[in-house]
């Protein structure tokens, strides 16, 4: 059975908080497993696409959900920093250095 919505953001937000609490990458592995469907309901005789499609549709609601409570998540984070920062956008030059990082490692 899947998680409701606010039980897989409440997911979301504990992976977040178990990995700076420094447990293992099996943790967000196991998230994963637990907010995706273990089964699927396609058309009988759908072809290739139909099956591709319907699969989508029943994974969008839950891994949007999970997307949502990170969202929610850094929301909460990056306005405890600002206000503690005592500037806004403090949290935005935060994420654009680690941009620039990631970039940086690309090339």
């Amino acid at each position: 059975m899947i998680a409701g919505d606010n039980e897989i953001k409440l997911k979301a937000i504990a992976v977040l908080t178990g990995m700076r609490s420094g447990v293992g990458p099996e943790y967000v592995s196991s998230l994963c497993a637990e907010v995706t469907p273990s089964t699927f309901c396609v058309p009988v005789g759908a072809g290739p696409e139909e099956v591709a499609r319907a699969t989508l549709e029943q994974l969008s609601g839950p891994w949007s959900e999970l997307v949502n409570g990170f969202m929610l998540a850094f929301e909460a984070v990056a306005d405890a920093y600002d206000s503690e920062a005592g500037r806004q956008g403090a949290a935005q030059e935060v994420l654009q250095h680690v941009a620039l990082e990631l970039a940086a490692q690309r090339e």
